[in-house]
Order: structure tokens, then C-alpha cells, then sequence
């Protein structure tokens, strides 16, 4: 056990990297650590720490934090180091307006889409429900970024595959506000089911009509976290 949690959870992610490795795929495993939660917002990235741990050279890492920089994942502070990024009200209220676009129209033409990508939100809904029965909170929290995937990956867009990827992540970082994840997630289980079984009946405008108003809840009650916030 190191300094750093995290650091022995990416030293686990090294068997993911190869010779060939490049600061990508570093910042693949990054990431995931982001939206998997382990990296909250405000986490010191200690160079040494995480190039010991997937070993890898520090030119490579030093690039992979540039890439999540760009991403707005982390930020670099001069003299201080690089960061996990803390977001803003204003940042949740912008991610969900891009969310509305994404999620909302890939949910419109999911009659259209294969049957395997139906059955992938139906299996992440499940997912979060497993997980809510045995009471881990913080794995519902992953159903649901896993079902949120799901529902713009009807789309059918490798494009839009990757902006969720990067906006989930964020996303992950604003749930950290969030003291009580049973809180913020249950509520949720319920309509990810009624989204799911709609869109499975054919029913997408519904499904996304159903979805619209999620985001409008969703939005509010993570904004008035933000707002009601204060530190320690």
C-alpha cells in the first residue's frame, strides 16, 4: 500500500499496457479511474506515484495529463502540479445541455438501432438495480454511467461514443459533490427501468420525452448540491 490509494489502483491497470503503450492508453486508464470513481475531484496526480504504478516513463505520463487537461479532466496548477479537475455549477448545467443533445436524439432513432445495442441499457438498468439491492451505492453510480453510455451509443456514432465517454467522466467528478451516493442514485432506478421498457416496446418518442424530464430533475438536484455546498 502506497501514499496514494489511487496509485495502487493504476499499478493493478499495468497489465493493460504493453511495450507499445502510448500516453492514450494511459489516459484511457486515466480516465476510467474517473468515471470508476476513484480519482475524485481535487486528487494531487503525483508524477512519480502514477509512473511507478503503470510504469511508464515521465515524458509519456506527462502527455497523457496534457490530453485530460484538454479533456477538462485535470487541471495543471504552476508550481503546485496536476489535479483532478473541481467542476462548477456552471460546468453541470453545461454538461447536461449537451447531454439533452446527445442522449435525447440517440433515443429518438433507437428504432433503428441493432438489437444488441437495445439490450445493452436494458443489461446496465439491471446492473444498477443488482446493485442497489445489495445496497452499493457507488456501483449503482456505475450502472448508471454505464446506462447513460448505452442510451447515446444507440446512435450509432463512433463520435458520439467518445463525447460521452469524456462527458461521463466529468460527470463522475460532479457526483463527488454529493455526500450520501444513495441520495443521488436511487431515485433514478426506477426511471432508467421505464426508459429501458420503452424504449424495448418501440416507444422512443415516450422513452425520450421520459428522458427530457430525468435531465430537467437530475440537473436541479445536482446544481442545488453545488449551490448549497460548503467546504469544510
Amino acid at each position: 500500500m502506497t501514499a496514494d490509494p489511487w496509485a495502487d489502483l493504476l499499478a493493478a491497470d499495468r497489465s493493460l499496457l504493453d511495450r507499445t503503450s502510448t500516453a492514450e492508453r494511459v489516459a484511457d486508464l486515466l480516465r476510467q479511474r474517473v468515471i470508476d470513481g476513484a480519482l475524485a475531484p481535487g486528487t494531487r496526480l503525483s508524477e512519480e506515484s502514477a509512473g511507478r504504478a503503470l510504469a511508464v516513463s515521465r515524458n509519456t505520463l506527462r502527455e497523457a495529463f496534457r490530453l485530460l487537461v484538454h479533456e477538462r479532466l485535470l487541471v495543471h496548477e504552476f508550481h503546485r502540479g496536476v489535479f483532478v479537475r473541481v467542476l462548477s455549477d456552471e460546468d453541470v448545467i453545461d454538461l447536461y445541455r449537451i447531454r439533452r443533445l446527445l442522449e435525447i436524439s440517440a433515443v429518438r432513432r433507437a428504432g433503428r438501432a441493432p438489437a444488441e445495442l437495445v439490450a445493452a441499457v436494458d443489461q446496465a438498468v439491471t446492473e444498477g438495480e443488482r446493485a442497489a439491492v445489495d445496497e452499493r451505492w457507488w456501483d449503482v453510480g456505475t450502472a448508471n454511467m454505464r446506462f447513460h453510455e448505452a442510451l447515446a451509443a444507440l446512435a450509432e456514432s463512433p463520435r458520439v461514443n467518445e463525447t460521452m465517454r469524456r462527458l461521463l467522466a466529468e460527470l463522475r467528478l460532479a457526483f463527488h459533490r454529493m455526500s450520501r451516493p444513495r441520495e443521488l442514485h436511487e431515485p433514478y432506478l426506477k426511471p432508467h427501468r421505464e426508459i429501458s421498457d420503452l424504449i424495448s416496446a418501440g416507444r422512443v418518442q415516450d422513452a425520450a420525452d421520459r428522458l427530457e424530464g430525468y435531465f430537467d430533475a437530475a440537473e436541479a438536484q445536482l446544481v442545488a448540491a453545488y449551490r448549497s455546498y460548503t467546504p469544510e
